[in-house]
């Protein structure tokens, strides 16, 4: 069904960029643009998908010209879920951003940028034009280069050489891939492409078509083995920053390999194990890097790359339990990574590091807080019945039923390392004596900030602990969410007949 309310959560992002340019130059303005832009996204995306859920599949043609030949924007369950994610995920980091991000920044244009960075990753979830989704990893990357590097400091500049490297390698791979596949099928339409792509004569160029993007979204994803730009980069820039990176970027080189690899490439053997194997050590390298480090932003850095390899190995497995496990994992990884972030920089300012071994006290001096901080940690290593743990109950009966042992050991080996370090983390940061560390810390960073500031701090990690909490206690629902987004993703039938109507082909 077509219908313009599709494009409304980019175009609004785009609005609110353009009213804040009216008002560089005075923060407390962007502020108040920010947080009621980012109140009524939210708004805007449960009416996107509550009308998904009514009225099915929504498509809007740009300019009225009708697919394929046009750039089509597609609302399915998938994409509109995503979307409400990012937009609490945004609201949160906004909130956060008030206390967190100096005024000086701000006048470099943080609040305008982030926004256009929003609006990137919405349109890269509506897309349905495979060249148009390169389109939008290019904003995004512009957007988050600028963010990245907001304050001009030595380490901030250093890791966005390693960011925008990696990430201008990635793109032109990905561009390399779609040049390839407009040659071979003479179309850039993904639902377009679902029909002719498995229709094509030379499958071995369709197969070397595959592995490019599987490269070329493997390295935004931080996959196995280029995925050191992301520690290398992503604990440099303020927590807020970090946030919407951590939470929301690395899902987004996921949701393309998702999309693409059960649209476009609906199921290659080759391609599968290949996923298996750089996921299962993705997950096992991962672990181990968060476990040999110190820096508390570092080590959840480590931890998103161990867990991007839960998803991808997921796509490897390529049944419709494991892709209902990938996709409940996306949800909950994006409000809690998001989360993690902000916490580290909560951290940050009650103690003045990020290094573990210079933290301590914090349950002593801090209890009520301490237990907050404690739901998006424990959410994170799946302890029942936080919402970690009921994603990995798909994830491990599709890797015990159709996976094999090497999947089902990595698995394994991420959950128990994860664990571990947590419990690490609770131990060193929350339960040692103050009394114990070299420097004897007094708290004095989180002293001298007045009230507001302290509530601007909490306010948005008790926000997204609310939402953990919700997904976890509410798990079914999100479930029966994610089953029906993994039968769309496996069964493509209605997505291809929503945008072409005249053209349905039925998926073998």
């Amino acid at each position: 069904m077509s219908s313009n309310v599709v494009i409304l959560p980019v175009v609004w992002q785009f609005i609110i960029a353009i009213a804040q340019m009216f008002s560089w130059f005075q923060p407390r303005i962007q502020r108040v643009i920010s947080i009621v832009g980012n109140s009524i996204q939210i708004g805007l995306a449960i009416f996107l998908f509550h009308e998904v859920q009514q009225k099915g599949i929504l498509t809007m043609s740009a300019g009225k010209w009708p697919a394929p030949f046009g750039i089509v924007f597609v609302a399915d369950t998938f994409a509109t879920v995503l979307v409400i994610a990012t937009s609490i995920s945004g609201f949160a980091v906004t909130l956060f951003s008030l206390a967190n991000i100096v005024e000086a920044r701000m006048r470099f244009g943080y609040f305008p940028i982030m926004h256009l960075l929003f609006a990137g990753l919405n349109g890269a979830f509506l897309t349905g034009d495979i060249f148009n989704l390169y389109v939008w990893f290019e904003i995004i990357i512009i957007s988050s280069f600028v963010l990245l590097t907001i304050g001009g400091e030595k380490p901030q500049l250093e890791g966005a050489v390693k960011y925008f490297t990696l990430n201008i390698l990635a793109s032109t791979i990905f561009l390399t891939a779609i040049g390839v596949l407009y040659g071979l099928a003479g179309t850039l339409n993904m639902a377009d492409l679902a029909i002719h792509v498995k229709n094509l004569p030379n499958k071995g160029l369709v197969e070397v078509t595959a592995i490019l993007f599987l490269v070329g979204f493997g390295i935004k994803s931080a996959i196995f083995p280029l995925y050191f730009w992301l520690p290398a980069s992503y604990h440099t820039p303020p927590a807020a920053i970090a946030a919407i990176f951590g939470g929301l970027l690395t899902k987004l080189g996921v949701y393309a390999l998702l999309r693409v690899f059960t649209l476009v490439f609906f199921e290659d053997p080759i391609i599968d194990r290949i996923m298996i194997v750089l996921a299962g050590i993705t997950i096992i390298t991962g672990s181990l890097g968060a476990m040999v480090q110190t820096n508390i932003r570092k080590i959840f850095s480590y931890l998103i790359i161990s867990h991007i390899g839960y998803m991808v190995i997921a796509l490897g497995i390529h049944s419709e339990l494991a892709i209902t496990g990938a996709v409940f994992y996306m949800i909950h990884d994006i409000i809690v990574k998001t989360n993690l972030f902000m916490v580290s920089g909560l951290l940050y300012r009650v103690q003045g590091t990020h290094h573990i071994d210079r933290l301590g006290g914090f349950f002593k001096n801090f209890p009520r807080l301490s237990l907050l901080l404690s739901i998006p940690l424990f959410s994170l290593v799946g302890v029942p019945p936080l919402s970690g743990f009921w994603p990995k109950i798909d994830l491990f009966r599709s890797a015990w039923d159709e996976g094999g042992t090497f999947i089902t050991f990595s698995l394994a080996f991420g959950t128990i390392i994860t664990l571990l370090v947590i419990a690490r983390v609770w131990a060193e940061v929350f339960w040692r004596p103050a009394e114990n560390l070299p420097d004897r810390p007094n708290f004095r960073f989180w002293h001298l900030l007045d009230r507001a500031e302290k509530i601007q701090y909490v306010l948005p990690i008790a926000l997204l602990s609310i939402i953990s909490l919700a997904i976890a206690f509410r798990a079914g629902d999100i479930h029966t969410i994610s089953q029906k987004i993994a039968s769309e993703l496996m069964n493509p039938v209605d997505y291809i007949h929503t945008v072409l109507p005249d053209k349905l082909v039925a998926r073998p």
